[in-house]
């Protein structure tokens, strides 16, 4: 009998995906939570996911815990490339199947450069300089031909990516990728709840990375190039400051709960 050949993933594979989502999911809800703190000023601090695992770093076992941290990071990319190679949920071969894989791989790389960041960390390698390191290939952009206009066009995908995350979070089509099941009502719209939370909150935050990759493109100064720490310091800087940003802080860890809930309850199944 000819054997029947599946582009489902095996199961060590599904296994180290759903570790990734989970240590995506703890180290965005870390960075909210330190936010939530700084805007009601009982400590915290405003900062992005490298902070974060440098104040994993500085707990009790930190060293252990950021070593799993960084190993569920590169289980994390490690699936994202399995997506775009594999395609086990079907994007197909078209532009936007093409795209959206392309995509996949790109996310992959970003987190595979932070897992790299917290294993720097746990040797004391680490620089601080998360925002000189986006400056200076900021800069090398910027004094290539037509580096303006790259940017520019960068900053405008990133803007793109925000509406996405919007509109995820508008349709809450994600649920589809979801088993449930096992939840009562109740606890199935508390949790697409929470996640569309999160996914408004994500979009919020891609939107002024955005603009701060569109204005440095416009005033050609690598400087005003920033991540999300830089997001939440704007934010804090607005009328009502602290309420903005503890609104978005808490986006920030609703979007923690959301990787968690796609850790958990994810299809991870070729045929969805």
């Amino acid at each position: 009998m000819e054997q029947q050949i599946s582009h489902k993933p095996s199961a060590w594979i599904e296994r180290l995906a759903r570790f990734g989502y989970a240590s995506k999911g703890a180290v965005y809800f870390l960075v909210g939570l330190l936010a939530v703190q700084a805007a009601f000023g009982r400590g915290g601090k405003k900062t992005g996911t490298e902070g974060a695992l440098i104040t994993i770093v500085q707990q009790p076992f930190g060293q252990f815990l950021l070593g799993l941290v960084a190993f569920g990071l590169i289980s994390y990319a490690m699936w994202r490339f399995v997506e775009a190679i594999n395609d086990p949920e079907n994007k197909g071969n078209d532009i936007k199947g093409i795209a959206t894989r392309l995509a996949y791989i790109a996310n992959g790389l970003a987190y595979a450069g932070l897992a790299w960041t917290a294993v720097q960390i746990i040797m004391g390698s680490a620089s601080s300089g998360g925002g000189d390191s986006k400056q200076n290939w900021t800069a090398r952009l910027l004094n290539q031909p037509f580096g303006q206009w790259l940017l520019g066009t960068i900053g405008v995908a990133v803007i793109a990516f925000g509406f996405y995350y919007l509109y995820k979070a508008f349709t809450a089509k994600f649920r589809r990728k979801l088993n449930l099941s096992e939840l009562s009502s109740t606890e199935r719209e508390w949790v697409i709840a929470i996640c569309r939370f999160g996914l408004a909150a994500r979009s919020i935050v891609f939107f002024l990375i955005g603009w701060f990759v569109i204005e440095a493109a416009y005033m050609a100064q690598a400087s005003q190039v920033g991540g999300l720490d830089q997001a939440l310091e704007t934010l804090s800087q607005q009328p009502y400051g602290p309420w903005l940003l503890s609104v978005v802080a808490l986006g920030l860890m609703a979007y923690g709960v959301y990787m968690v809930v796609q850790a958990r309850y994810r299809r991870l199944d070729p045929n969805m």
